[in-house]
């Protein structure tokens, strides 16, 4: 797979759901909405949104998981919460913390009035150095990238802008083709 490269496998950013970063989570939500719609039906559908800034350099990522943590800014007073039962954890004092911290006390109260005031620049996620891949790079290196990381998608470069985003689910469908049809 060193000759197969990640412009192979990758979503061009053209037709990748974006939005501003001052957009608010309903902008977000409407945008993520009509990329699904609009996209390669033989294909997974988008799980998560790029964001861009004024000069339209993308800045960030907001996914499904982070839409629902911004309607309910309790997330946000305790920590880094991310991969807590990696730590070892039980489920169940993961699921105490509902509780301690009153989480989803009023689930969908005012859902619509949040979604509205809520901008994606404060509960985007801001991709580290290791999330970023060349076009070029072969998809034995982003793979390992992925793996390494527990990365769900990496975005790509192209000289010096972001070309693309190239995403778990499509490299693994890829894979899942390639062993189905080895001869065992």
């Amino acid at each position: 797979m060193k000759t197969i490269t990640v412009k192979n496998f990758m979503v061009p950013l053209s037709e990748y759901a974006t939005v501003p970063e001052e957009a608010t989570l309903f902008e977000a939500v409407i945008a993520l909405e009509e990329a699904q719609e609009k996209f390669d039906q033989s294909r997974h559908r988008h799980r998560a949104l790029l964001i861009f800034d004024k000069n339209d350099q993308i800045v960030g990522k907001m996914s499904e998981l982070d839409i629902l943590s911004a309607l309910e800014p309790k997330y946000k007073t305790m920590g880094d919460h991310t991969n807590l039962s990696r730590f070892g954890f039980s489920s169940s004092f993961v699921k105490s913390m509902l509780d301690n911290y009153s989480l989803w006390d009023k689930p969908l109260n005012d859902i619509c009035r949040k979604a509205g005031e809520i901008r994606v620049k404060n509960f985007m996620y801001t991709p580290t150095k290791g999330e970023f891949v060349n076009e070029n790079a072969s998809l034995d290196e982003a793979i390992h990238q992925l793996i390494m990381g527990h990365h769900q998608s990496l975005l790509v470069i192209g000289g010096k802008k972001i070309v693309g985003i190239l995403r778990l689910c499509d490299i693994f469908r890829e894979i899942c083709n390639v062993i189905k049809f080895c001869s065992l």
